[in-house]
């Protein structure tokens, strides 16, 4: 009878939830509780196009949060300034049963400014619930609404919510006048995620199901390769009041030139004599371009502008010069600017940047990128200037906006061009040791460390920490060896070859372990790779290596006198589409020892059965990086 009444309840439920859902966590199906922290019952986006200058959002949200961790997973604001209004927004927050506890009005969110800290101007503002449960589970009911004049950014839509978070229902509606030519591109639909889509000439909707919760895995590929994603994007368009029109990336980008570029490209004449005069007889364009590129990190400084069409538009070439700040825009135009005094061919150029790499979807043309660089053509190849960076080498990106797809914006329209792609071989550490041991087990000696490529953005920032800092970085890196201590730091940068050298000098009390009378070390002393990536009894997604490198050691130790080698590792070699690695302990018979080693890792995206072999690939790294030399007394 019990079960009975359960599975007509459970029917009446199902066929009536989008109308009229139930709060209640007791009737979360268990599938759904499985791996989550928060339950996304409800999710309904609205969105209405009623023509190319007028888009209205709705949004409901009703969100079961299982435990703390869930917190972070619920949304409860909207963004709006001067071309975009917030005309509803409301929370209401139910207990386990579903009963309510609170409703939550406009005047209870917070309205608060979005400035970045680097923001000189901004009228971006946000509303948000600061919101604090005192029980777990809960239930939010999120309601919003919100009109915008830009029709250049329409919403995605995916009904991946986030990692741990499971869907009940998740559903989105698009209404929009036929006119205007809607756009869309559909990626990782596949019968998996069982996705309702219905579509006419004027609107479209997709639904989808019970979607369970999902793991984040290590080393995993991102969410837009392997969940379904949807955007979209209208031929007619309008942005803070300039309208537009594109269907693919060389309209788009002519749009982008002739709208928001042609009439910023200004210098004063004052300023074109003074920078005639500071290039002087140079008559190679990447030469010259690298004195404007040095002229412009010296007299200008980074700030963020984000008002109305300011945040897409740069500043006025003439205004950076004569104020000496601006953002990734107007910094980047007006090194440009600056460029096209002497027929040098630039590009402005839109990018995703960040040290995670994230391309534009490349076929399908629509408003992306967060960030602006410069794109320089030369004979050999193209150079990338990062025009916000007062210390970036001319010419090298580093990992901020290396190896992605860009639109490089040309008067006469735009084209996607990919940065540079630095191989195993570009990113380069080359360390070179010796150190000798007293009958302690104390060392003392010097290394020199010479890196290149990526390698070398990540150690550059060195230079301009003071010796305390440069001490305890070395510290953190060369964990393996306690109570190490750095005598002495001498640093050299080659910004125009992009190489880094460090040179140290160093002693550590108690290196080695002293045992009754012999003493046990790991010879390579300062490059242990330790890392080794979790196991997992199933993995269910790709994985991918984002950039490989080359790490080359040799490692010379001066044994202590009276000492001999008892036992030391016979060494390994291995190699396989993951990469290479080597080392050897290579006994000279005069009193010293030494370590040559060798690893290479290879940059690529693997199939999830790869996995395993991948681990065990680190895991012996690992193991014959710490493996250990044992010195007995001759006596």
């Amino acid at each position: 009878m019990k079960i009975q009444f359960h599975l007509i309840f459970w029917a009446i439920f199902t066929c009536s939830y989008a109308q009229n859902p139930t709060y209640s966590a007791l009737t979360i199906p268990d599938s759904l509780k499985q791996n989550a922290n928060t339950v996304v019952r409800y999710s309904k986006i609205d969105i209405s196009i009623t023509s190319r200058s007028a888009m209205k959002t709705k949004v409901i949200r009703a969100i079961t949060v299982l435990n703390e961790l869930g917190l972070q997973d619920l949304e409860l604001s909207e963004n709006y300034d001067k071309s975009t209004s917030v005309s509803k927004i409301e929370a209401t927050v139910y207990d386990s049963f579903g009963k309510e506890l609170k409703t939550y009005k406009r005047r209870d969110f917070k309205d608060v400014s979005v400035a970045d800290g680097f923001s000189v101007f901004s009228d971006n503002r946000e509303l948000y619930l600061d919101y604090t449960p005192t029980t777990y589970p809960f239930t939010m009911v999120f309601e919003s609404e919100v009109e915008t004049s830009n029709t250049a950014f329409i919403p995605t839509w995916t009904p991946f919510e986030g990692y741990l978070v499971s869907s009940e229902y998740s559903e989105l509606v698009l209404n929009y006048k036929p006119e205007l030519n809607l756009r869309k591109k559909e990626i990782n639909f596949s019968a998996k995620y069982k996705i309702e889509k219905l579509e006419n000439s004027s609107s479209i909707r997709y639904v989808v199901k019970n979607l369970t919760a999902k793991k984040r895995e290590e080393l995993i590929v991102g969410s837009n390769d392997i969940f379904p994603y949807v955007y979209f994007a209208i031929e007619k368009f309008s942005l803070e009041g300039v309208e537009g029109t594109a269907l693919n990336w060389k309209e788009l980008g002519q749009w982008y030139y002739q709208a928001l570029l042609a009439d910023t490209e200004e210098i004063p004449e004052e300023t074109q004599l003074k920078i005639k005069k500071i290039v002087g007889d140079e008559k190679d364009p990447v030469e010259i371009a690298r004195i404007i590129y040095k002229y412009v990190q010296e007299k200008t400084r980074y700030v963020s502008i984000q008002i109305g069409i300011g945040g897409w538009k740069p500043m006025l070439a003439k205004d950076v010069d004569k104020l000496g700040y601006g953002d990734c825009k107007a910094l980047t135009n007006y090194t440009r600017s600056l460029l096209k005094i002497f027929n040098i061919p630039s590009y402005f150029t839109l990018v995703y940047a960040g040290n995670k790499i994230k391309n534009f979807t490349t076929d399908f043309a629509f408003s992306q990128g967060n960030h602006a660089i410069l794109a320089l053509p030369t004979s050999k190849e193209m150079l990338w200037l990062e025009c916000t960076s007062q210390v970036q080498p001319f010419g090298f990106q580093g990992d901020f906006t290396d190896d992605r797809f860009t639109l490089v914006v040309k008067p006469d329209g735009g084209e996607i061009v990919k940065t540079k792609t630095f191989s195993e071989e570009d990113n380069v550490t080359v360390l070179n040791g010796t150190y000798q041991m007293d009958t302690e087990g104390n060392i003392v000696g010097k290394i020199k460390i010479t890196s290149k490529g990526l390698s070398y953005d990540n150690e550059f920032g060195k230079l301009r920490l003071n010796r305390d800092n440069q001490v305890k970085k070395y510290k953190e890196e060369f964990n393996t060896i306690n109570n190490l201590k750095i005598n002495k730091i001498n640093i050299s940068d080659d910004s125009k070859g992009v190489v880094f050298e460090e040179n140290l000098e160093f002693e550590a009390e108690g290196y080695a372990q002293n045992s009754a009378g012999k003493l046990m070390f790991a010879l390579n002393a300062f490059d242990q790779n330790s890392e080794v990536p979790k196991k997992y009894r199933t993995r269910e997604f790709p994985f991918q290596i984002q950039r490989g490198f080359t790490n080359q050691d040799e490692i010379e130790i001066v044994l202590p006198e009276g000492y001999k080698v008892e036992a030391k590792p016979n060494g390994i070699e291995q190699k396989n589409e993951f990469g290479y690695y080597k080392i050897e302990f290579l006994d000279l018979n005069n009193g010293k020892l030494k370590c040559l080693r060798k690893l290479v890792l290879n940059k690529g995206q693997f199939v999830k059965e790869k996995y395993e072999e991948y681990r065990k690939f680190r895991e012996l790294i690992a193991k014959n990086d710490n493996s250990k030399v044992v010195l007995s007394k001759t006596q």
